[in-house]
């Protein structure tokens, strides 16, 4: 199980550091038995052992993986897992249900991609990530402007830009009014939107396709033709932008061979199939989806219900009987804490507070911590904080990663120096911590605090 949350905590560090592609897992196993291992573990267990944060993100990782390697039906179901994982963690149901609704629009749902994302930006908004929020939004509001939904589609995109000054969710907002004006055959409306982007540093290929489609509806072709070819010289051009475009290319210029042009039929109808393949496989995946929104509750979560209750029972019949027993032994506990030596504990508290200031004014932290040998950095993190490394492993609900920030969180480092000590990803440390404290039962705030609490226990 230790080993499965380090895969997941290694993928959000990925994540984090924006080095999230497919070749940068390590190995894609590795990821597949991490989803496998915490899928395995039941619900209600889960729930007790905190690890439904890491099963919904394991999912999350998982299924972007899946549909990287083009297993979109086995992809939606993965996902679909992390939306029944019960986790409060809003930031990755957010990016969960963002894949959903991105699936449900290659598939051509265009209804069912907008529930997606709508659930996407209400997981943004409670996660306070009003950014992303606006992005989920004008993702709304393209799926209604790809339904013909006009005086909708305005509505959201005007509340949008009344709320929001972000330039590039601004930019997202005109690429989104382009395709409705599209959409609603106002061919020149759409190409000034588009003009107005570029003069505003737009440079992506969906304006682009709109303003080659526009010119060819209004039988410039010329344009059109330009517009094409910018478009199929674009690297990060979708599929489906090279085979719209492809039909334009092949139909309007004059330059090409018969040869060239029977080689770009070609290869727009193998573009064509692998479209067809794809939305085929969408499809499947969505009609999964619609069947997890419109089925009964899952017996499976009341029988789960049933046998924690079944535990709870029996576990109150056995505190019942041993009650007596309990109070007495409750009773010569708080006898022996109220009978503490005071002297004692703040001559422990003091010697820690000690070697704390002495240790984060190191000119050499890690030389001076063994920090390359993790067993002889526990053994002087045990010397110098009362046996804190030893209480930390005892607890077993941390990793080697958890353990070494609880160290650098206890000597008071700045974030970035806990990142270039760990290493880890700077802008991922909040995460880490964050993860590390609900561990602990404690919050980043106050983990710190708490670490000290621990290290004075006898």
């Amino acid at each position: 199980m230790r080993e499965a949350q380090e895969v997941v905590a290694h993928a959000d560090s990925l994540r984090e550091a924006h080095l999230y592609a497919q070749n940068e897992y390590d190995d894609s196993l590795s990821l597949a038995q991490a989803y496998e291992t915490l899928k395995e573990i039941p619900l209600p267990f889960r729930g007790w052992l905190g690890l439904n944060s890491s099963y919904a993100h394991a999912c999350y990782h998982y299924g972007r993986l899946l549909r990287a390697k083009g297993n979109y039906v086995e992809a939606m179901k993965v996902f679909i897992e992390a939306t029944h994982s019960r986790t409060r963690d809003f930031h990755i149901l957010g990016r969960v249900y963002s894949n959903m609704g991105s699936m449900c629009h290659l598939a051509g749902e265009y209804q069912l991609s907008y529930d997606m994302f709508a659930k996407c930006a209400d997981c943004l908004l409670q996660n306070g990530d009003t950014i992303s929020y606006y992005y989920g939004l004008n993702e709304m509001a393209f799926e209604l402007a790809e339904q013909g939904k006009k005086e909708e589609t305005l509505a959201l995109l005007d509340s949008i830009t009344r709320n929001c000054n972000d330039k590039n969710v601004i930019l997202k907002t005109w690429e989104t009014k382009a395709e409705m004006y599209l959409n609603s055959c106002q061919y020149d409306s759409a190409i000034l939107i588009v003009d107005s982007m570029a003069r505003s540093g737009y440079n992506q290929s969906v304006g682009y396709v709109i303003k080659a489609q526009s010119f060819d509806k209004l039988g410039i072709l010329d344009s059109s033709l330009y517009f094409a070819k910018y478009v199929l010289d674009m690297p990060h051009a979708s599929i489906n932008d090279k085979y719209n475009m492809l039909y334009i290319t092949s139909h309007y210029d004059s330059t090409l061979t018969s040869e060239d042009i029977l080689t770009q039929t070609s290869n727009r109808a193998d573009i064509g199939m692998m479209i067809d393949k794809r939305h085929a496989q969408h499809a499947q995946a969505c009609e999964i989806l619609r069947y997890d929104l419109s089925r009964r509750p899952d017996l499976r979560w009341l029988y789960s219900m049933i046998g924690t209750l079944v535990l709870i029972s029996f576990g109150l019949f056995f505190y019942v009987r041993k009650k007596h027993r309990k109070r007495e032994l409750l009773s010569q506990q708080i006898e022996e804490l109220e009978n503490r030596n005071n002297d004692t504990i703040a001559k422990i508290s003091a010697q820690i507070e000690n070697n704390i200031a002495l240790l984060s004014q190191s000119a050499n932290l890690k030389e001076d911590l063994s920090w390359s040998d993790y067993n002889k950095l526990c053994r002087i993190v045990d010397l110098q904080f009362n046996l804190l490394a030893t209480k930390l492993h005892k607890k077993q609900v941390l990793n080697e990663t958890q353990i070494r920030l609880c160290v650098l969180v206890l000597l008071n480092l700045r974030r970035v120096d806990i990142a270039n000590t760990l290493p880890y990803a700077q802008n991922g440390i909040g995460k880490l911590k964050d993860q590390t404290s609900k561990l602990l039962g404690t919050t980043g705030k106050n983990l710190r605090l708490f670490l000290i609490k621990i290290a004075i226990e006898e």
